[in-house]
């Protein structure tokens, strides 16, 4: 018998908005970015196999402040005509198309009204949390910036059970990174690889009851 669900975590950005590549591809045309040198630097920086302490594990840890990371970055990237990339307000241009998604928040509301708790747990590239909007419904609120940790390490994931005071299986986690959900799975917490609000709603009514397949 599958243990009863008592919290769901989100992610924030590509799971509480629109996907975060709708907006970095609205901004590598507004910017004339070459994308082979954007995904060049991802691939470094993010990847599987990317060594530890890279420019955006540390800016995810809060190491690194977004005006000294939007500097590193720009240094990595070309433009289609070969401009020099302006390093300010870079990661401001890079997430100024990402936008709540309205249903994944009224999901959250009504997982709330339901009595499960609900959590927020979000990698930071900067100050790009709703808090408004956020609050109301999320709590505890884990970003990585502010507590020096970041997905997918295990500590991360600890420290959001221990400020639920839940044991993991009782857990679910929601994040549209591959990596992500198998560091939540590595330390025993049920993850779900989020694509859309209606998939992610299916998915959750499955294992919750009472929750509603379709938006109310």
């Amino acid at each position: 018998m599958t243990a009863r669900v008592d919290a769901v975590v989100f992610d924030y950005g590509g799971v509480l908005t629109n996907p975060v590549r709708d907006s970095i591809a609205a901004w590598i045309e507004a910017d004339g970015i070459d994308p082979d040198s954007f995904s060049r630097t991802l691939k470094a920086w993010l990847s599987r196999r990317a060594q530890a302490g890279t420019p955006i594990h540390r800016l995810e840890t809060g190491e690194l402040t977004v005006a000294e990371f939007d500097t590193l970055i720009a240094a990595e990237l070309d433009t289609v005509d070969g401009r020099a990339v302006d390093p300010v307000g870079l990661l401001a241009r890079l997430f100024a198309g990402m936008h709540p998604d309205q249903a994944m928040f009224e999901l959250a509301g009504e997982l709330r009204g339901l009595g499960i708790r609900v959590a927020l747990l979000s990698n930071s590239w900067g100050d790009i949390y709703p808090r408004e909007l956020i609050d109301p419904v999320c709590d505890p609120v884990v970003i990585s910036g502010e507590v020096g940790l970041r997905k997918p390490l295990a500590p991360i994931y600890q420290l959001t059970l221990d400020r639920l005071g839940m044991p993991a299986h009782r857990v679910l986690f929601v994040d549209d990174a591959e990596p992500n959900v198998l560091g939540a799975r590595a330390v025993g917490v049920r993850a779900l690889l989020h694509t859309d609000a209606d998939t992610t709603r299916a998915a959750l009514a499955d294992l919750i009851p009472g929750l509603s397949r379709r938006p109310v």
